[in-house]
This record gives C-alpha cells, structure tokens and sequence, in this order.
C-alpha cells in the first residue's frame, strides 16, 4: 500500500476517514472474516452480511427482522487484498440522508504470520453525521480480538445486536 493517496472531491463529497490496524493473522483468514456474515456478526455489532462477492454484486448487512444497516455494490473484489465497496448507512433517517459514500479495504501481509489492515471511509458528504464512521474502531478491535484468540470483544456496543435486539 502505498501512502500517497490520490483524493478527488466530487460534487462536495470529499471527507474521508482511514483506520489501519495490524493483526496475526493471514491474509486469507483475514479475508474470510470480512466477507463471511457468520464470522462478521461476532465482531460487527452481531451484524451479519450476505453477498455473493463478485465485481458489481450487491451486498446487505443487518439483523434479519430487527434492524438492516446498509447496503450496497461491491465494485473491486480481489480476494484476499482489497475490496471496495459503496456504502449506503439505512439504519436511521440521519444516516440515510448522507447517500452513498465508500468503503475499501486493504491488506497487506507483514512478516511472517501478520497483516496490515486499512480500511478507508470516503465519499463522506462535508459535515457528516460521526454515526456513519464512528463504529470503526469497535469494529476493527472486535475483528482483531476474534482472529488473535478466537473470542469476541465483550464492550456493550459490540454487543449491540449479538442476540437479535438491541443492547443484548
């Protein structure tokens, strides 16, 4: 990855947001934690995600009948080092409003037994709502915690939706 980014603004949408993380893991476990919907819900709120993870196929992640979160195309896939996704947030009218922004995931190993993570927020429209990036972090501890020992992270908003409802 190389740390020179090139960033258009387009129509006013030009905010951005990076996480990166290192993780012991490899490349292909890693891959398989982002795009497979059980793994996903242990460290993602307990919100699964379903798509058939092709170039322009659609993806949707929620809780089945209580809440659906975003939805989206997945427009570059290239298991196990980068994928780029639009991002529509659905799960509040705030949200909502921001359209369509953009996720892209990056992985890099390092070493050995180790992977780089960055995951990229942009396409944020100028002043957005924090709620549309701002569980990254958790996120990204959670799906750490998972692969490193194989246990979920256990902070309240992680568990958010683990059993189906709110605040489990």
């Amino acid at each position: 990855m190389s740390d020179e980014r090139l960033y258009t603004v387009v129509d006013g949408r030009g905010a951005m947001t990076v996480f990166e993380i290192y993780i012991k893991t490899s490349p292909e476990r890693l891959w398989e934690a982002i795009t497979d919907g059980e793994m996903r819900k242990r460290y993602s709120f307990g919100v699964g995600i379903e798509s058939d993870w092709t170039p322009g196929s659609a993806y949707r992640a929620g809780v089945p009948g209580v809440i659906d979160i975003s939805s989206g195309e997945n427009v570059e896939v290239d298991p196990p080092r980068r994928l780029v996704q639009t991002f529509e947030a659905l799960w509040s009218e705030e949200v909502r409003a921001a359209g369509k922004t953009r996720v892209t995931w990056e992985i890099e190993p390092v070493g050995d037994d180790s992977c780089q993570l960055r995951v990229t927020h942009d396409q944020l429209p100028e002043g957005a709502s924090s709620e549309l990036f701002g569980g990254w972090p958790m996120i990204l501890s959670g799906l750490k915690t998972l692969l490193e020992t194989g246990e979920d992270l256990t902070t309240p908003g992680s568990l958010m939706y683990a059993n189906g409802g709110a605040w489990a």
